[in-house]
């Protein structure tokens, strides 16, 4: 793969941050493209591009805020309040429904029209919060569905598929970017950099991941802060 192009679907979160500087190891050139999809907190675009510009990345962006038109989601309606927790009967309200979906399908169309075979998304069905469009099945079909809808040879590549978020800290420090990932991306639903608000569910998985993965390597108490 070291050859090739990769395009990376690129938000500046912790999940998609890692898989940008695994792409770096693995071809050689990556170009990150974000998304502006109606999210309450668009300062994750000008991270990303900042991140990019930092891993000396081809970043672009592309508005599809007709997504958050198509229906109600905590990550797009400022009037809805956040679920704290998984429902039990239902997907948590911070699900955006058809985003992976429009993100990699647009994705490959840009990949294409670049001649750029190879595709990177940071979705898991490790750790996740539910949501359908994160799971193995459904980026295996969507690979085999983009291969036939434009005749070229697309692959797609989860690096997180299947490991959970201690696992995936412990990638970002094997790539010698733990500290980026930490200080400079943006995964709290708040909008808050860093450590977050640390009360979202996106934070309680990205700081427990990070507890359990710290328990592991045992770094000092200054590292943890």
């Amino acid at each position: 793969m070291n050859n090739e192009k990769a395009l990376i679907v690129f938000s500046g979160g912790q999940d998609s941050t890692t898989c940008l500087f695994w792409a770096k190891r693995q071809f050689k050139e990556v170009v990150a493209l974000s998304f502006i999809y109606g999210q309450k907190h668009q300062q994750e675009v000008e991270l990303a591009r900042q991140i990019a510009s930092d891993a000396n990345v081809e970043f672009h962006v592309m508005d599809v805020s007709f997504i958050a038109s198509l229906g109600r989601n905590s990550l797009t309606d400022t009037t809805m309040v956040m679920d704290a927790e998984k429902p039990d009967s239902r997907l948590p309200n911070t699900f955006v429904p058809g985003r992976n979906l429009f993100f990699l399908s647009i994705a490959a169309v840009f990949a294409r029209e670049n001649d750029i075979n190879h595709l990177v998304t940071g979705v898991s069905q490790t750790d996740f919060s539910g949501y359908p469009d994160c799971r193995d099945e459904f980026i295996k079909s969507l690979n085999v569905t983009l291969n036939l809808a434009m005749e070229h040879p697309f692959v797609i590549h989860t690096p997180l598929m299947w490991i959970d978020k201690a696992q995936t800290w412990a990638l970002a420090d094997q790539l010698g970017v733990l500290d980026i990932i930490r200080n400079q991306t943006l995964t709290c639903y708040n909008g808050m950099i860093g450590d977050g608000c640390g009360h979202c569910p996106a934070c309680k998985l990205r700081n427990d991941g990070l507890q359990r993965y710290f328990s592991l390597v045992d770094k000092d108490d200054a590292y943890k802060k």
